[in-house]
């Protein structure tokens, strides 16, 4: 029901929306995975994060590309519904790990804040109220955090406040028919590898109000033999992420046709 093409490549409001901006994100991610594929390039695993999970899915062959994008929207469309105004994600950078974790166990343990995304040694990001985000942003920063930078997003997305937006989506997530793997993929919520596709709908529907382990699953990807990671979609943040994970690993990035040239050149 959507002029995707348009919403991808016009100028638009709708993308600063969260259910369009899902939508687009994986509408994009699932058609370059469909080039790639068409010249040979296939992969052994998958992962994705947050929504990028469920490109991850559909390019193991999980679930229908349709589907995938259809899945996405209503899950913007059910997070923005219970997100609330006054909440914000704030990115920390700078700290070793330890620290980092120890000092948001504590803003957890007093309800001040909650981890969202691991991304990559010394950087997290925190999600709860603004005034509790930035409260704990400024403990962070006594403890040694370098930066801290607020995201411009809409909610308090990975957050145990999003737990009722997940039952919602659990019960899309019944409507749509799940396919057995072609390839494992990698989910946020454990960072565990997952063969069977029937443990995809509990996770899918966790995943809304549980922390993205980003890192650690690079991490378990790493230490099972992955050498060479291929990211898809706009941008190299990811690429940027697993540098500052593994400096012995291989990393090429896909967001234009001379990408694909060259990740073909490489690999095939």
């Amino acid at each position: 029901g959507l002029d995707m093409k348009a919403l991808c490549f016009e100028e638009n409001e709708k993308l600063d929306l969260t259910e369009y901006t899902q939508a687009a994100l994986v509408t994009t991610c699932l058609a370059m995975t469909a080039v790639l594929k068409e010249q040979g390039i296939t992969p052994d695993i998958t992962a994705g994060l947050s929504l990028g999970e469920y490109a991850a899915i559909a390019a193991a062959g999980g679930m229908d590309p349709m589907d995938a994008i259809r899945l996405v929207r209503k899950r913007g469309i059910l997070m923005q519904a219970q997100a609330i105004l006054d909440m914000r994600l704030k990115a920390l950078q700078g700290l070793d790990r330890e620290k980092l974790q120890a000092a948001c166990e504590t803003a957890a343990a007093l309800g001040v804040a909650t981890i969202a995304n691991y991304n990559c040694p010394g950087q997290i990001v925190i999600t709860g109220r603004t005034e509790n985000v930035e409260e704990a942003a400024e403990k962070l920063r006594e403890a040694g955090a370098k930066r801290t930078i607020m995201l411009n997003v809409s909610g308090p997305f990975h957050s145990p406040l999003l737990k009722a937006a997940g039952e919602e989506l659990a019960e899309e997530l019944e409507k749509v028919t799940l396919h057995p793997l072609a390839v494992p993929y990698v989910t946020n919520v454990t960072a565990g590898t997952v063969e069977d596709i029937g443990k995809t709908r509990e996770l899918l529907a966790e995943q809304v109000s549980s922390p993205v382990r980003w890192m650690q699953s690079m991490e378990a990807m790493i230490a099972d033999g992955v050498d060479t990671f291929v990211e898809i979609g706009p941008g190299k943040t990811l690429a940027g992420f697993l540098k500052k994970i593994s400096r012995d690993v291989t990393v090429y990035n896909v967001g234009t046709w001379e990408d694909v040239e060259k990740v073909k050149g490489a690999l095939c």
